[in-house]
């Protein structure tokens, strides 16, 4: 199930994306200090930065090493990094997503890092006046 974020978010698929968000999801942003929670404000976020980026792509894909035996019984798939480049309002943007997965294989963390500054500045911008907006409807929850 660990491929199935990136597979959600190449197509484009709020919905998907969602089904394979753990509903306890905590999701670190580059530009608030405070992190987002749970499922429903996740995909809201997401939603936007669907909206903001223009020709996002993933470029490569980093999978972390398998937790000591020990833990392997309790364990999550190992954390994985997304490399992506996309634009916003026409600025370069170079990212990284990095994922964490629960027992079921949901993603349970998700922190973003972007660079340069002036583009993570730009991307604070346009994301901070597409959420200041009203809500549109929510994507499914999923089951």
């Amino acid at each position: 199930m660990t491929g199935t974020f990136r597979a959600a978010v190449e197509a484009a698929d709020l919905t998907a994306i969602a089904r394979a968000l753990d509903p306890d999801i905590v999701f670190h942003s580059p530009v608030v200090v405070r992190p987002y929670r749970g499922r429903n404000a996740v995909v809201r976020l997401l939603g936007v930065l669907m909206e903001v980026f223009e020709d996002f792509r993933y470029t490569d894909e980093l999978v972390g090493a398998a937790p000591a035996a020990p833990a392997a019984p309790a364990a999550g798939p190992p954390p994985r990094a997304l490399i992506f480049r996309a634009r916003a309002a026409g600025t370069a943007v170079q990212g990284v997503d990095l994922l964490e997965f629960g027992t079921d294989g949901l993603v349970t963390g998700l922190t973003v890092m972007v660079r340069p500054l002036p583009a993570a500045m730009t991307l604070a911008r346009l994301v901070g006046r597409r959420l200041e907006e009203p809500a549109a409807p929510a994507a499914p929850a999923a089951p």
